[in-house]
């Protein structure tokens, strides 16, 4: 008998007697694996090499679990029809992941939570090649990971291996073991994922999400749909024993960077603007196709039922040509054009929540902190406050200098167009000050039922709209809290007193106070009480620059 802890991924393997001229090709191997309640799951087991397979499981029940093997070739006694049993009992540590279990879309529909019902906010980190030798393991992979879980970040998106901003087998996107695939793709290199193996389990001990992207969506033309199906059921069978989110592909839509049909794309990305789903009039009808087939293989696939999302160009549900196949509606604005996108970002994340399906919606892709020297930590702040507040299920920050990996010594340098992104090292782009302010947000919010908050725009007067998109924002739950945000472009208004929190319930008292999110200093409360028309001005701002603004319902001054 095996032993397991719950929710931890235990390993096994089969050798086979029998040899394989090309083993990852010629042999399918999968376990039929009977949990205690007498569900069934297939589960996948992956090439390791040579002529041996190996399986990694975990389960979210308790008990003993009966497994028998299935292999694609039957006549192969010690690969087909292998039995035993696996004894999986509680785990009694203090690993958020481990002991409430994998994230899964919550069931209100908008956030997400543990398999137990906890709560999980998703504060997101970009590290897109944060696989590569760049990021030298242990030591550099280490450093980041500890200063992200430091500030409260809990996912990381992370791409398996065939990168964005470069061409197939370009050395920068190599790992100690070369790279993923051989250069015909015909075969994969599990040398190369033994490597992520090493930072994939080190993210999971540390309580950080991976969110597996399977690769750049360009791929699909290099490779074929065939091998990215290949691709995603070797990442399930290595990887879906982990308490993982995964996305299918990033930028699915879009064409390789010098490519013909590259400025046809981009024309489409500029003249839309990507502000609403009813503006997209141009989506490939063979590529959305070609991805769908791949979502509903990566469903089909995985045995743990993961969520499953892609990262667009505009919106996630609109990508594949059934938006029935995405969990999570990952958001991708224009963000290149400094002030411009945070205006794009809060039309494209309302459009989202007023006209996509009812499921999670986020910014995958913000307008990373340092980018062409107009991002700073005050761009950073209203992504993730204005997202928040206007429904969003959670946010994912970046830095330019992460999500590339330049390292001290030289830089990522140019991609495919020709222009770099620039040139800060990893290990002074994670010490931006904007990855600390959000923590900040992040902690501040927990404090309070942040699931249940509900954007409420018209509780502040004057308040953001289409046309001015830097006035005020709020949300919370009626009776109980209301969070404001203040953007600096608003403040001038509040210490006018022009600037009115509106329909405050009859009899209810609240404290009220700013909030830094810089420094996480929480300033004096004040009480709160609507005058006859419900409603009352808003407290001078201690100094002129973007704030939030928190109140709770004070029941004790309440009556």
């Amino acid at each position: 008998m095996l032993y397991a802890i719950q929710n931890s991924a235990t390993e096994w393997a089969y050798s086979s007697g029998k040899s394989y001229s090309d083993p990852f090709n010629d042999v399918q191997l999968d376990l039929l694996i009977t949990r205690p309640d007498g569900s069934e799951q297939v589960v996948p087991a992956f090439w390791a090499g040579e002529q041996t397979w190996r399986v990694r499981y975990s389960s979210t029940q308790t008990g003993v679990h009966h497994y028998r093997t299935v292999c694609s070739d039957a006549s192969n006694a010690s690969l087909h029809e292998q039995t035993g049993t696996l004894e999986v009992t509680p785990y009694e540590g203090n690993n958020p992941l481990l002991k409430h279990g994998p994230v899964q879309v919550a069931r209100n529909g908008r956030t997400f939570e543990h398999v137990d019902g906890t709560p999980f906010f998703w504060l997101g980190d970009t590290w897109w090649m944060g696989f590569c030798k760049r990021l030298k393991w242990p030591e550099d992979f280490q450093e980041l990971t500890a200063d992200r879980v430091a500030k409260g970040f809990s996912l990381i998106q992370i791409v398996a291996g065939l990168y964005p901003d470069m061409e197939p087998f370009d050395e920068r996107g190599a790992n100690e073991a070369g790279f993923p695939w051989d250069r015909e793709f015909t075969q994969i290199n599990p040398a190369y994922f033994d490597l992520v193996d090493l930072r994939l389990a080190h993210l999971v001990r540390s309580g950080l999400v991976p969110c597996i992207v399977g690769c750049w969506g360009f791929f699909i033309d290099f490779a074929g749909e065939e091998v990215i199906k290949k691709h995603w059921r070797y990442l399930i069978a290595r990887y879906g024993a982990y308490p993982v989110v995964w996305c299918t592909a990033g930028e699915a839509l879009m064409p390789y960077y010098l490519s013909e049909e590259t400025k046809e794309f981009q024309k489409w990305r500029t003249e839309t603007r990507l502000v609403s789903p009813a503006d997209v009039t141009w989506l490939p009808p063979e590529k959305r196709a070609a991805w769908s087939d791949i979502m509903r293989t990566v469903r089909a696939t995985d045995p743990y039922k993961h969520p499953v999302t892609i990262h667009p160009n505009g919106f996630a549900h609109l990508t594949p040509d059934d938006p029935a196949l995405v969990d999570i509606n990952m958001l991708h604005p224009a963000h290149l054009g400094g002030y411009l996108t945070l205006v794009d970002t809060v039309n494209i994340v309302e459009s989202a929540v007023a006209e996509g399906p009812h499921i999670p919606v986020l910014v995958a892709e913000v307008s990373y902190e340092g980018e062409m020297e107009m991002n700073r930590h005050e761009t950073q702040r209203f992504l993730f406050w204005s997202s928040i507040l206007t429904g969003a299920g959670g946010h994912t920050y970046g830095a330019n200098g992460i999500w590339q990996v330049n390292t001290p010594e030289k830089a990522f340098g140019p991609s495919p167009h020709g222009a770099s992104y620039g040139y800060i090292p990893w290990n002074e782009a994670y010490r931006l000050p904007g990855s600390g302010h959000l923590g900040n947000a992040k902690r501040l919010l927990e404090r309070y039922a942040w699931r249940d908050f509900e954007p409420h725009p018209e509780w502040v007067e004057p308040h953001h709209t289409p046309e001015n998109r830097m006035l005020p924002y709020a949300a919370g739950i009626p009776g109980k809290v209301r969070v404001l945000y203040l953007p600096a472009q608003a403040i001038r208004y509040v210490n006018r007193g022009e600037v009115v929190v509106t329909g405050l319930e009859a009899d209810l008292q609240y404290r009220g106070f700013y909030f830094d999110t810089k420094t996480g200093k929480e300033y004096e409360a004040v009480p709160l009480k609507g005058d006859a028309q419900r409603n009352c001005a808003l407290p001078k701002a201690p100094i002129i620059w973007d704030w939030v603004f928190i109140m709770e319902a004070d029941d004790d001054k309440s009556g």
